[in-house]
């Protein structure tokens, strides 16, 4: 074991609590990673304000990227000294689901997550649970072999770490959950970091048009340098806006918000036959009342979208080829990088629509 500092969720809506815990040694198949870099995520919030459930005390944080440690006995692709993103949703490899190309629906999660001790304890033994068996909010974490991707060095972790998350959730998006064609027209509801990363992801796939809708003008104007070719604020009549814009409405429309009412516009602006894609986390209890008859006489499809419907470790590294070719941009993604200490102040800075994404610094 090694000590090492992490920031606890201890209560509710109260600031997290930065204290000294101990980090297992790992695994056979495990990799202790020294944590450089960690994007905050609105998820994150669902589980600091008690709208989605988490067991306290929590470690969070979980679009992670650093630099592997140490490693198991059984791990053969990775080494110390590797620059690694996190992968962050873990796989057996082998049941049906990851068969098929969906690990995002492994049906052996909770067994492969299963750990004889806990990962994270406090010096006087309790244990501490890990958001997503990731507890990004620490200097050091263990992930799986197979929950992390090496990273060219020509990426720069505070960007990287991005793709873990927002882009990977975003971009694919796009390509597997709904899988937008070329030439198609596109609506994003909501343009905060996941909202970007689909309006990027929709530029990529050859979207002939781009409608970005948010309530504030700020994330409007960012959502055209990300490739929206029309902007709606969300106060107004949006399905007429898009009826204007477009003749009719759009062919897929992404919902990146999490609430019912978002999802309901996301079928109201589709034309027939299109399909909406709900990709943000709604609150626990959330239930959903649409028109059956957009189903029935207009042939509406609704999907969801789990952190990219796909294998994000082939995504990740083909989205880090991406960047690096000039095609798909993170740098104008990030914000601010903040220090470690400063994670509260950069939650409470998220809800300014001047923020796409905000990175912690943890070698800070």
């Amino acid at each position: 074991m090694i000590t090492t500092e992490a920031a606890l969720l201890t209560a509710l809506n109260e600031p997290l609590e930065f204290t000294d815990i101990l980090v297992d040694d790992p695994q056979p198949h495990e990799v202790r990673v020294a944590v450089s870099n960690v994007g905050l995520c609105h998820s994150d919030l669902h589980y600091m304000t008690g709208t989605v459930h988490a067991d306290l005390p929590v470690v969070v944080g979980h679009e992670v990227a650093g630099v592997v440690e140490t490693v198991g006995e059984a791990v053969t692709s990775l080494r110390p000294g590797d620059r690694v993103v996190g992968a962050l949703t873990p796989s057996c490899g082998l049941c049906r689901n990851c068969a098929v190309g969906r690990s995002t629906q492994c049906e052996r999660v909770a067994e492969i997550r299963r750990r004889p001790r806990p990962a994270f304890q406090l010096p006087d033994g309790r244990a501490v649970e890990r958001l997503g068996d990731i507890g990004a909010f620490s200097r050091h974490t263990l992930l799986r072999e197979n929950s992390l991707v090496r990273v060219p060095d020509e990426v720069g972790l505070h960007v990287g770490c991005l793709l873990s998350c927002c882009v990977v959730t975003g971009v694919g998006a796009v390509f597997r959950g709904a899988r937008v064609r070329p030439g198609a027209t596109v609506a994003v509801i909501g343009c905060g970091g996941v909202g970007s990363a689909i309006i990027q992801g929709a530029r990529l796939a050859g979207a002939s048009a781009i409608v970005a809708i948010d309530l504030d003008d700020a994330r409007l104007a960012a959502a055209r340098r990300y490739g929206a070719t029309h902007v709606v604020n969300g106060t107004s009549d949006v399905p007429a806006e898009i009826r204007e814009a477009l003749g009719d409405g759009v062919d897929y429309a992404f919902e990146a918000v999490g609430s019912a009412r978002t999802a309901a516009t996301a079928l109201a602006v589709l034309r027939a036959t299109g399909t909406a894609c709900l990709v943000g986390i709604a609150p626990d209890g959330t239930e959903l009342t649409l028109p059956a008859a957009d189903f029935f006489f207009g042939e509406k499809r609704l999907v969801g979208s789990y952190m990219g419907s796909g294998q994000a470790r082939e995504d990740i590294a083909q989205f880090a080829r991406l960047y690096l070719q000039g095609r798909l941009l993170l740098d104008e993604m990030v914000t601010d990088v903040i220090p470690f200490r400063a994670i509260d102040k950069g939650f409470e800075a998220m809800t300014s629509g001047e923020v796409t994404r905000i990175v912690a610094d943890l070698t800070v």
